[in-house]
């Protein structure tokens, strides 16, 4: 007899079932060997960019200094720390960040998320009505399987080079799209997974076609600019993002920024800039229900470091990935070579993403088995007699990625070539372990061939 269950809500009958992401990074994360696996999937930050010295002597002097840090180590306001949010205002306009000025932020609000960037976007799905979702196509995964399993339909358009094309969007409306319920428009400016960076000329189309669709469906359709890597363009020949907000004159876009790539993941502060009203306001709501605030003595934190120690963190972090983004790609060219078709990335973030040359990259792929160690040969797995075929003692260095099936909506136009993309992370590990993981993947590559 089936015990009786918990009533669960839609979306609590939705997360029943783990996403693909979720299903493969549990199982992968379960017997990960650092040191000898090869993490090329999660998106960490590396560790050496993590400023230690500095979070340190941020503390110690945010506690000595009652009169402008005040009651660091107790709950703070749902807005975000005032302290902080200067901080964040200064750090804008000093640096022209996106082109913005005194003027420009000061028709507008800041508030801090209750935990990262993250939080922000779930919160958007809590608080605006369910209906379509219009992004790019390969789409930002994590988040697109999660607006689904709230309710909403994602959309995907084919991102072009330089990211999404408003005269795309503009197709797919004239076309498949008459009619359509529009919630909100999302574009990631720096594309997670394939790194595209979006030109200021296709922002600037995206911005005043959300304010044409506004206008004609007599409400408001946002546009929510995602921002979490433009800190980290570290090719120099890049045209300087330029904020969305400059061309925003009915108060339809929304931008969202992180301090974990640059700073620290772990102090989870992302924020919010846009036109105040009653969509702020329920932002702000949702953080108080989320849990009052962000930790208040990671944003105070974060605010120290802002304005004490963010022009050599920028220049030490975007260096280091730049160093690596050029490495990796002589490997890349050096290793695999004719058997990569497309390779976007390099410029912004540290992602790669590559499309093969008539080699699949799904989970039941033998590029993937192969790179899994699961693929029951003892001379490919390394497993032996000695060592259980399921343990992880015996089995040769393994490497993780993302495969493309998961980058690309299941209902949208890029399914096929999903199947031979993955995305490549070289954030997390040093430039040796990354060498050795594109040589893996190479004899992957051959594996795969040979198995056709």
């Amino acid at each position: 007899m089936t015990p009786p269950q918990i009533p669960l809500s839609d979306y609590g009958c939705r997360s029943r079932a783990p996403s693909p992401v979720n299903r493969m990074m549990s199982s992968f994360a379960a017997d990960f060997r650092e040191g000898v696996d090869v993490n090329l999937g999660v998106g960490y930050v590396n560790e050496n960019t993590i400023p230690r010295a500095s979070i340190q002597q941020a503390l110690a002097d945010i506690l000595a200094h009652p009169e402008r840090y005040k009651s660091p180590l107790n709950y703070g306001g749902p807005k975000g720390s005032p302290t902080l949010i200067e901080s964040l205002r200064r750090y804008h306009v000093t640096r022209r960040v996106g082109g913005l000025t005194d003027a420009e932020l000061s028709r507008r609000q800041i508030i801090v998320g209750p935990n990262g960037a993250t939080s922000l976007l779930e919160g958007l799905a809590y608080v605006l009505k369910p209906g379509v979702v219009i992004t790019s196509d390969p789409m930002y995964y994590i988040y697109c399987d999660f607006l689904e399993r709230r309710g909403f339909t994602v959309v995907t358009i084919p991102e072009r080079s330089d990211g999404l094309h408003a005269e795309d969007v503009e197709a797919w409306l004239a076309g498949r799209g008459k009619g359509a319920d529009i919630s909100f428009l999302y574009v990631v400016t720096v594309n997670n997974p394939s790194a595209t960076i979006i030109s200021n000329r296709e922002r600037t189309a995206l911005v005043k076609l959300a304010a044409r669709l506004s206008r004609s469906a007599g409400r408001v359709i946002p546009l929510f600019l995602d921002k979490a890597y433009e800190d980290l363009i570290h090719d120099p020949s890049v045209q300087p993002p330029r904020s969305g907000l400059l061309d925003d004159e009915d108060g339809v876009v929304f931008e969202i920024g992180t301090v974990s790539k640059i700073l620290a993941p772990s102090l989870r502060i992302g924020y919010l800039i846009g036109t105040d009203g009653p969509f702020l306001q329920a932002m702000i709501q949702r953080t108080s229900d989320a849990g009052f605030s962000a930790p208040l003595i990671n944003q105070e934190i974060a605010s120290w470091l802002l304005d004490h120690a963010l022009d050599r963190q920028l220049q030490e972090v975007n260096r280091g990935y730049r160093e690596k983004a050029r490495a990796v790609r002589g490997w890349l060219d050096s290793r695999l070579g004719s058997a990569i078709s497309e390779c976007r990335g390099g410029q912004a973030s540290f992602y790669y993403y590559l499309t093969l040359d008539g080699v699949k990259t799904g989970e039941g792929s033998p590029f993937f088995r192969f790179l899994a160690r699961t693929t029951g040969d003892a001379r490919v797995d390394g497993t032996t007699p000695r060592y259980p075929a399921d343990s992880a003692e015996g089995k040769l260095p393994r490497v993780i990625y993302i495969p493309g099936e998961f980058c690309v909506h299941p209902r949208g136009d890029m399914v096929k070539q999903g199947s031979f993309q993955l995305r490549f992370s070289y954030g997390y590990e040093e430039l040796g372990r990354l060498e050795d993981a594109v040589g893996y993947m190479a004899e992957a590559v051959s594996y795969a061939r040979a198995m056709a």
